[in-house]
């Protein structure tokens, strides 16, 4: 039993369930999309109680003997990033998008990815907000996939750069939280940041989806203004 009580077995077991269809090499190139998502996850979780600990008032030099590294190793594999205060669930839509531009054979992860994959998070309130507004999931995911460049010859190995927009969003998502006077940055303040970055795709989709950045920026101010209410009352 491994400590997440998931073994190799179970792993097989579930990627031949899911493609029952698929031939040997297809199922390599799944496991391998497979692998890089379980790898990053890994790097997240580790990232998380990096960030414990050093608030707990840590040194390097302690989280490198956790680790099993030296101090400067420690310090640069996990040295703040852009995604410090984004939430578990956001988090993992980061992770969602990078696995859909491999999927997709695409070499940078763009806006259209990003939106991909907040509708990859059923738990985050982005995707409360984007399915209610149009409809259905799948009305979602048929527009981004209407938007989404042309498959490329063969899936990258290892991490896939953000592309310009995709940078900005990010950025823009981080603001919209600070904008709002909320001290972490979930799934729906990166669906503002996806609409505030007027020139991305995601934006463009959103746009023709009916949204707009206003009353995007009123529903996200509202949803959580509800959702911490009971909380007040306890």
């Amino acid at each position: 039993m491994t400590p997440l009580n998931i073994s190799l077995a179970d792993l097989i077991a579930r990627l031949d369930e899911e493609l029952p269809a698929a031939d040997a090499l297809a199922r390599i190139s799944e496991a391998h999309l497979r692998a890089q998502t379980l790898s990053d996850l890994g790097d997240q979780l580790i990232d998380h109680y990096v960030v414990q600990a050093k608030q707990g008032g840590a040194s390097w030099t302690e989280i490198g003997d956790a680790i099993g590294v030296s101090k400067q190793a420690a310090q640069q594999r996990h040295t703040p990033t852009p995604f410090e205060r984004f939430t578990h669930l956001n988090r993992h839509g980061i992770v969602l998008a990078q696995e859909a531009a491999r999927t997709h054979k695409h070499d940078t992860i763009g806006t259209e990815h990003l939106l991909l994959g907040l509708l990859g998070e059923p738990k985050g309130l982005a995707y409360e907000i984007l399915t209610t507004k149009a409809g259905s999931e799948q009305r979602v995911r048929d527009a981004v996939e209407e938007a989404l460049p042309p498959a490329g010859q063969k899936a990258l190995r290892g991490h896939i750069a953000f592309r310009a927009d995709s940078k900005e969003a990010i950025g823009q998502a981080s603001r919209a939280s600070a904008d709002l006077g909320h001290d972490r940055v979930g799934t729906e303040h990166m669906l503002l940041g996806l609409i505030r970055t007027q020139e991305g795709p995601a934006a463009r989709i959103l746009r023709d989806l009916g949204f707009t950045s206003e009353e995007l920026h009123e529903t996200v101010r509202n949803e959580i203004t509800k959702r911490s209410a009971p909380r007040d009352k306890q």
